[in-house]
């Protein structure tokens, strides 16, 4: 099971937000290239990099921050944030992402998604998957659908996807455990997809709970920051 820190950024600062609201922010450092070296020096390989700005404004905005990173660590970075159109992907991949998480664009324009599986391969693309009373969510979680989360996912991955993050919006933030019973049916349904869990670690017995159930990666973000998770805590799944 890969674990894979969190940094959001909003004006180029690291930041997170409690179940997607805006209006609940807490910036925890305005470098987030020494946090992401913190990371890199505990032994972690991947990152998991938003851009919150982007999510709310439907482009990419902090790519310089996304530069830095890649240029300065050795860090896997999955990015996610206003990747809305084929020049925000390019972008982003010259920028130095390995992947790329499409959440809003493969609810807006399924072709455009679907063109970007097929040009840049299932190991590139990620399906961002975000779930608000199990209902896809959109827009950094500012929009509401009417479409199912588990057939949301299913779909895709029929499709090809390969890759999917989900984040369970009401738990995102407030540290109080995953959606263990959700991931279990996303994998039901759709048992060959490599899901990542995001949102509500608490602690390490929601990362034993989860490798029990053979997700392949976890987000960890809020419960580093406010020391629910030491760094050092982390070295047994690395």
């Amino acid at each position: 099971m890969e674990i894979i820190p969190a940094i959001d950024i909003i004006d180029g600062k690291c930041v997170r937000l409690t179940q997607g609201d805006y209006a609940q922010k807490k910036e925890y450092h305005t470098n987030p290239l020494e946090v992401a070296k913190k990371f890199e020096d505990h032994g972690i390989k991947r990152l998991h990099l938003v851009d919150l700005d982007g999510a709310k404004a439907k482009k990419v905005i902090n790519y310089p921050v996304l530069e830095q990173i890649t240029r300065h660590t050795s860090l896997k970075v999955d990015f996610g944030g206003g990747v809305q159109s084929d020049a925000d992907l390019k972008i982003v991949f010259e920028m130095g992402a390995q992947q790329v998480t499409g959440g809003s664009i493969a609810i807006r324009e399924p072709e455009t998604f679907i063109s970007w599986l097929k040009n840049y391969g299932a190991d590139k693309i990620i399906l961002g998957a975000d779930a608000k009373d199990r209902k896809i969510a959109i827009g950094g979680w500012q929009e509401s659908t009417t479409n199912d989360i588990l057939e949301f996912i299913k779909d895709y991955h029929e499709q090809g996807v390969e890759y999917v993050i989900c984040t369970d919006v009401a738990k995102d933030g407030v540290l109080q455990g995953t959606s263990i019973e959700l991931y279990e049916e996303i994998l039901a349904v759709a048992p060959k997809v490599k899901l990542i869990a995001s949102g509500g670690v608490s602690g390490i017995e929601d990362l034993h709970r989860l490798k029990e159930i053979s997700v392949h990666g976890v987000i960890i973000g809020k419960a580093i920051y406010e020391g629910h998770i030491s760094l050092k805590d982390l070295k047994p799944f690395l």
